[in-house]
């Protein structure tokens, strides 16, 4: 299987995700619906396997062992950055990656409201980002991010499991941690990140009572 083709045809032809289980082509998430990709035979759990193995390295294919799911990100030169979610379904390994854009959009380009650029000024305060899989949030967040790299001299603290956008420093400085690699744990890297000196913390995921309450 020749993943780098598959990811070429994904980016594309505008897909957002893409689906592989054994026994079936590659599935492209294409506005909506999912498409088989064409001229590509049926994918075998061997190879994807063997697909996972060279995306991750010892420590998370432990993790997928034990865990038997696994979050991680990789980039292809050329194609940009994806995140991924491997997963065994009836004993055998599945997997579906999201394709994140190399370009960081802007509020405006976003079609964002533009109140959004007074929040991201705002010296303090707490904003949710919710909705639906699909629905923009991550997306959303590095606007919101841009918005304040471009603007402000500020210390930005990023949580995220994975990392997804990758920004540059301009304006501001981004400490870009992912939980499993950089930090232990969302609820703990956010105590720690109080003794970081961040203006901006960014926290990628509350998936549990610990991290809501710290």
């Amino acid at each position: 299987m020749d993943l780098q083709a598959i990811l070429n045809v994904a980016v594309q032809g505008g897909a957002s995700d893409v689906h592989m289980k054994p026994g079936l082509p590659p599935l492209f998430r294409i506005r909506g619906s999912l498409v088989p990709a064409r001229n590509t035979g049926r994918l075998t759990g061997e190879e994807l396997e063997e697909v996972v193995r060279a995306l991750t390295d010892e420590h998370q294919q432990h993790e997928l062992a034990e865990q038997r799911e696994l979050d991680f990100a990789f980039s292809l030169p050329g194609l940009g950055r994806f995140r991924a979610n491997a997963f065994f379904q009836r004993q055998r390994v599945g997997l579906v990656l999201r394709v994140i854009s190399s370009e960081v959009r802007s509020i405006a380009d976003l079609y964002l409201p533009p109140v959004l650029e007074k929040i991201a000024a705002a010296p303090r305060g707490l904003v949710l980002v919710t909705g639906a899989t699909g629905s923009g949030k991550s997306t959303t967040l590095a606007a919101l991010i841009n918005h304040i790299n471009q603007t402000r001299a500020a210390h930005i603290l990023t949580i995220e499991d994975p990392i997804e956008f990758v920004f540059r420093d301009r304006r501001s400085i981004i400490s870009q941690r992912e939980v499993g690699d950089d930090a232990r744990s969302f609820a703990r890297a956010l105590r720690g990140a109080l003794r970081q000196d961040p203006d901006v913390i960014l926290v990628g995921e509350m998936r549990d009572q610990e991290t809501i309450e710290t």
